[in-house]
C-alpha cells in the first residue's frame, strides 16, 4: 500500500498530505488540542465519549484522533499516506505512549477486505478525507458501513461550487505535476482566499490579525492557516457534493441526520448522521 500511494505521488496524481502535517504538528500545544475536543463534542453533541469506539478514517496529523482519545474513546486510526500514520503515531506516542486504548496503522478507505477486519464503531468520523480518495462516493459507502446500530457517522466534504469547484481542481493538478508552479499557485491563492482579511486588517491598523488569530479562533478546529492553505491548494484528488446529496444519500442507506452545519462557499459541509437500528 506505501508503494501504491509512492506512485500516486511520483506520477501527480495525489498530495502528500502527510508531509504538510508533519510540519503542522510542531504547532500543536494544549490550546489546539482543546479546540479540537471542543469541536468534535459539540458536532457529535455529547459531553464525553467514555465507553465508545472511535474510527478515524484519514487520521491525518492524529490531532482528532487525540482528541478523541482525550474525551475517553477508544481510538482506531488509519490513513492511507504513511508519513500521515507517522504523524499519528507521533502524537500517541507524545500523550498516550503504549496506550492499548488506540491503535494506528495504514490502511485505504477503499478496501472493503481491510475495513471488514476492523468491525464496526460507534463513532466514525472523517473529516475532510474521503472527496480525496478518488473515489469518494465509494468511500462514503464504506464509511457508513462502519457504524454500528444506532452509531454516528461524522464526515465533512468539501460544498460543490460548480465552476468554481472545477477551476480549483485545475489549480490543484497543476500544483502536483509541476514543482516549479508550486510557489506561484500557493501565492496565488493565498491572495485570493485572503485579500479581503488582510485588506481589513489593515484599515484597521491591526495588519495580518485575521491570520494570526485563525490558529484558535477562526477555523474553531485547532488548526493553522498556512498549512490549510497547503492542504488545500495540493489537496488532489478532489470530489465536491451538496449537502443535500449527501443527506439523500445517506437516507437511503438507513441513516437519519442529527446535525449540519453548511457553507456556502470553497469549505466543507459537515455533517452527522444516527445509523438507525
Amino acid at each position: 500500500m506505501s508503494q501504491e500511494h509512492a506512485v500516486e505521488v511520483a506520477s501527480g496524481k495525489r498530495f502528500e498530505f502527510g508531509k504538510n502535517w508533519q510540519s503542522f504538528l510542531q504547532t500543536v500545544d494544549e490550546a489546539k488540542i482543546a479546540d479540537a475536543e471542543r469541536s468534535l463534542s459539540k458536532m457529535l453533541g455529547v459531553p464525553s465519549l467514555e465507553g465508545k469506539t472511535f474510527l478515524d478514517i484519514g487520521s491525518g496529523s492524529g490531532l482528532f484522533s487525540l482528541a478523541a482519545r482525550r474525551l475517553g474513546a477508544k481510538v482506531h486510526s488509519f490513513d492511507f499516506d504513511p508519513n500521515s500514520v507517522a504523524c499519528t503515531q507521533e502524537l500517541r506516542g507524545r500523550y498516550f505512549p503504549d496506550d492499548r486504548q488506540w491503535t494506528v496503522e495504514q490502511g485505504s478507505a477503499l478496501d472493503r477486505d481491510f475495513l471488514a477486519k476492523l468491525g464496526k464503531f460507534d463513532v466514525v468520523y472523517s473529516w475532510g478525507v474521503l472527496h480525496h480518495t478518488g473515489q469518494m462516493w465509494r468511500a462514503l459507502e464504506n464509511a457508513g458501513l462502519m457504524v454500528a446500530p444506532n452509531g454516528l457517522l461524522f464526515i465533512a466534504i468539501y460544498n460543490d461550487e460548480g465552476k468554481t469547484s472545477r477551476r480549483w481542481t485545475w489549480v490543484k493538478q497543476n500544483y502536483n505535476r509541476s514543482k516549479i508552479m508550486r510557489g506561484p499557485l500557493l501565492a496565488g491563492s493565498m491572495v485570493h482566499l485572503y485579500w479581503r482579511r488582510m485588506v481589513k486588517d489593515f484599515i484597521t491598523l491591526h495588519p495580518f490579525r485575521s491570520l494570526r488569530n485563525y490558529d484558535n479562533s477562526s477555523s474553531g478546529r485547532g488548526m493553522n492557516w498556512w498549512y490549510d492553505l497547503v492542504d488545500w491548494v495540493g489537496g488532489y484528488p478532489f470530489e465536491v457534493a451538496k449537502p443535500e446529496e449527501l443527506f439523500q444519500f445517506y437516507h437511503d442507506r438507513n441513516f437519519e441526520l442529527i446535525h449540519m452545519v453548511t457553507t456556502r462557499d470553497l469549505g466543507c459541509n459537515e455533517v452527522v448522521f444516527r445509523k438507525k437500528s
